[in-house]
């Protein structure tokens, strides 16, 4: 299926002809789903919301619903859609309440929709990215956990069905933007490009790319979520710095792109202006850049294989003035050395990976386990756990859940730990 068929009446340009083209967000007001509307509102000839979701924030989706005026609405949490429901109605506004998970995948097969912007957190996205890939839409991922945790099903699921899976993450958008163009289903089709050899994922290294290893200990969340380029949400941004966020794109590139992770190097280069970069076996080094804007790959995607104007700051490259690279201390931040272990291994590994870091960032968040063991929960969790098969839909969320269950016994002991040391250190 190619872009143009998957329009609504456009032209190969990828202009709309008659009606806009229907988007339904996931994850709307993340953000993401935040910088999504804000490039939809700057060309509502084009685009049409159709759906937006969140789980709780039933505020700030109101406000969104007065703004775009969407036939659906959907809150995870049933009390939140509730008051959205009253308020909408007091409001006069027409967009229908539908609430719990079983309704994402709902909206994101919505027969109004051609577009699914894919920007649920974590784990959560999958069943309904799953449910878009299956309803042929074309499919702007943000998730990047859909394809961590199940990439083979996921990726057999766009071909059998006919979707489009254009990639919204920086880097892989970078990557798909320095690749031909008019290979069938575009460049991330998850077979590799003849004449590829290697792909570069650019990394800024985080809020603690030059910390003092041993003060790593004492890292608060708002420490960890103050990231020096990029406005991201709070987990997210965690996983940027502990570098899991790199480790993850690692298993998400090799997937889109069809290439093995041995292809596939990082890089950290803190000024965050060359997202990523696609090199050729002639020698050609083909680099993306840009200002760190989501709105860059966001309004790409959206158009492709047109462009519009996206709101992101141009970039001056005599401001800009220099560029530096280097490479990612895998001592200091293991989470690279786990990621790569569980693309290695295969089958079920990386859906292990990923739900034992959501468990640990998320007890990291709470104050229940320091910086440092966010990375050791998960190691410890990927060699308890045996690595199976992840052919089918069952076997990936079976693993989630005992990594999950395995994941939430290791940060209770080290919680004690950590307590016990505080104490300690008290009494001194």
């Amino acid at each position: 299926m190619s872009i143009a068929a998957g329009a609504t009446t456009g032209s190969v340009d990828g202009a709309q002809v008659g009606r806009p083209l229907g988007l339904v967000i996931l994850g709307s007001t993340g953000s993401i789903g935040r910088s999504t509307l804000d490039v939809v509102q700057r060309h509502p000839e084009r685009f049409r919301v159709v759906a937006l979701t969140a789980h709780h924030d039933d505020g700030r989706l109101l406000a969104q619903c007065r703004a775009v005026r969407p036939a659906v609405a959907v809150l995870v949490e049933g009390a939140a859609a509730a008051r959205l429901a009253v308020a909408l109605k007091a409001e006069g506004l027409p967009t229908e309440v539908l609430s719990g998970a079983a309704a994402l995948a709902t909206v994101a097969a919505h027969p109004e929709a051609t577009a699914v912007m894919a920007a649920i957190v974590g784990a959560a996205g999958l069943l309904p990215t799953l449910a878009a890939a299956r309803a042929g839409k074309r499919v702007l991922l943000a998730n990047k956990e859909a394809l961590v945790m199940s990439g083979g099903l996921l990726m057999q699921t766009v071909a059998t069905h006919g979707a489009v899976l254009l990639p919204i993450d920086s880097e892989h958008n970078a990557i798909f933007q320095c690749l031909p163009q008019d290979l069938p289903g575009g460049p991330a089709a998850g077979r590799a490009v003849p004449g590829v050899r290697r792909l570069v994922l650019t990394a800024s290294g985080g809020p603690f790319l030059r910390r003092d290893a041993a003060s790593l200990h004492s890292v608060t969340p708002e420490e960890a979520c103050a990231h020096p380029k990029w406005s991201m949400g709070r987990k997210i941004s965690v996983d940027s710095a502990t570098l899991m966020n790199k480790g993850l794109e690692l298993i998400e590139a090799q997937w889109l792109f069809g290439l093995s992770t041995a292809n596939i190097d990082i890089v950290v280069h803190p000024e965050s202006i060359v997202h990523s970069l696609v090199e050729y076996v002639d020698g050609s080094l083909l680099a993306q850049l840009g200002a760190p804007d989501m709105r860059t790959p966001i309004a790409q995607a959206l158009a492709w294989p047109a462009r519009i104007e996206s709101g992101a700051p141009r970039l001056d490259l005599l401001t800009v003035a220099q560029l530096n690279f280097e490479a990612p201390d895998v001592v200091r931040f293991p989470a690279l050395r786990l990621a790569r272990a569980a693309a290695a291994a295969g089958g079920t590994a990386a859906a292990v990976l990923n739900a034992a870091n959501e468990v640990a960032v998320a007890a990291f968040l709470a104050g229940e386990l320091n910086f440092p063991g966010i990375t050791a929960v998960i190691e410890e969790v990927m060699s308890l756990l045996p690595v199976t098969p992840a052919d089918t839909l069952e076997q990936v969320l079976g693993a989630d859940a005992v990594a999950r269950q395995a994941a939430g016994r290791f940060v209770e002991r080290h919680r004690v730990a950590v307590a016990g040391a505080a104490r300690g250190a008290i009494a001194c």
